[in-house]
């Protein structure tokens, strides 16, 4: 009889709820990143 150990479940798709929570995850990263170098470059020009 073959062991049944080795079988493994499907890969669940991610719901909508998911992937809009990390869309908006990754749009606040990419809000602080722009954030953090137009500071930057506020800060050089001012120099």
């Amino acid at each position: 009889m073959a062991s049944k150990q080795n079988i493994k479940p499907a890969p669940r798709r991610r719901s909508k709820r998911e992937r809009r929570m990390r869309l908006a995850v990754y749009i606040m990263i990419i809000a602080m990143v722009v954030s953090t170098i137009t500071y930057g470059l506020a800060f050089v020009i001012n120099l």
